[in-house]
């Protein structure tokens, strides 16, 4: 019995040290990662992890629900799209043709008022955010300097580094863009709570505008230029000008870093549902209009959802791109498959979340349940009574 208290003894001893060590050498973060991730059974950021962070709303005004096609849910989902939501893990599919719901499915802790995490399809709404504060005048384009809103920002090239770098994902930043390294710099951000200094500690090593790399550091950046500039939480300039006026049937939650006067992490974490997702790949197709008024300049639109750079077509400012098909596509995407699909052409939605994303090579920038998505929708759109 002695020998076994003095174990347990000196057990306790090494895990309080190790513990205090963590903390001394700044590795806390990862004791906060293995209680959110490893211990509720992930590997990974989670559709509901919203629940164990501190949060922000996004408040919603009057709701304006989508319209209601005639051939709602009429068409069955192929076999094919019916396997990929089983492989995939989805929770939520929507395909909205010409201003209505054609079709509308949920699986697991999907429902039309379920909050999920929107990973990077926050990005896309960040950009937004941009694009409305240089049409107030907050910031005079896209080609104003970070440093003017930021002097803290340190590395050879931070004084050359723009706001349209950043949602272009050409900042120069030094980052890791690694969701599953514990030390890397994204899981950091995810899981510390003082996500300004980590990120004015990141230099600008690199010359910016020159080429796309994809960074999710690029989007917390440019959310602290908007809390300088606007004065409001992102939340709440996102609620202002966004989630009232288009009517989301559903206030939504942003996470924070910590809790009062924590920032957003912008780069990601949106809980909110499908079809509120889904209204801003419509209003990205009306061109920034909304029920007769201009809520985003045609003209940022416009530059949004085409390349910056000739060498990578995959990307404009804050969206995806792609032209499967010989189609003009955008799209909002999110870590684990979450998407919102936006095909002008033929004024169509689609929207996706869920727990798996399809497989992503090196040679491809699109992740192929992508097509599935795609192909699939316009194969039940073409069975319509």
């Amino acid at each position: 019995m002695k020998i076994l208290i003095k174990i347990l003894k000196w057990f306790a001893i090494v895990f309080i040290s190790t513990i205090a060590l963590m903390y001394i050498f700044d590795y806390g973060y990862l004791l906060r990662a293995v209680r959110v991730t490893y211990l509720t059974g992930h590997k990974t950021a989670f559709l509901e992890d919203y629940s164990y962070f501190n949060n922000r709303e996004i408040k919603k005004g009057t709701a304006q629900p989508w319209n209601i096609s005639k051939n709602y849910n009429k068409i069955p989902a192929t076999e094919k799209l019916n396997q990929t939501h089983k492989d995939l893990q989805t929770t939520s599919f929507l395909i909205i043709k010409n201003d209505s719901i054609f079709h509308e499915s949920y699986f697991d802790v999907g429902k039309e008022d379920s909050k999920t995490n929107s990973f990077s399809m926050a990005k896309s709404i960040v950009t937004s955010a941009l694009g409305k504060a240089i049409d107030l005048g907050m910031i005079q384009s896209l080609d104003t300097k970070v440093i003017d809103f930021l002097p803290e920002l340190t590395g050879k090239f931070a004084k050359e580094v723009t706001v349209g770098d950043l949602a272009s994902m050409a900042s120069g930043q030094k980052w890791d863009e690694n969701y599953y390294g514990p030390t890397s710099i994204t899981t950091q951000a995810y899981f510390k709570t003082d996500l300004r200094s980590l990120m004015l500690s990141l230099p600008i090593d690199k010359k910016p505008g020159q080429e796309f790399v994809y960074q999710s550091g690029d989007t917390q950046l440019l959310a602290m230029v908007l809390e300088k500039t606007t004065k409001m939480s992102l939340a709440d300039f996102v609620s202002k000008y966004f989630w009232q006026p288009m009517g989301m049937e559903h206030d939504a939650l942003w996470q924070i870093d910590h809790k009062d006067n924590g920032i957003e992490k912008a780069y990601c974490c949106i809980a909110s549902n499908a079809r509120d997702f889904a209204k801003f790949g419509k209003l990205y197709m009306q061109h920034g209009k909304w029920n007769d008024e201009q809520l985003l300049s045609m003209k940022f639109v416009f530059e949004s959802i085409n390349p910056r750079f000739k060498e990578s077509p995959q990307y404009g400012y804050g969206w995806w791109l792609s032209n499967y098909k010989n189609k003009h596509i955008y799209y909002m995407r999110g870590h684990l498959g979450q998407f919102t699909i936006v095909i002008p052409e033929d004024n169509l939605i689609i929207v996706r979340l869920g727990h798996i994303k399809g497989l992503q090579t090196t040679t491809d920038a699109h992740s192929n349940d992508l097509y599935v998505y795609i192909d699939e929708a316009y194969n039940m759109l073409n069975k319509q009574l």
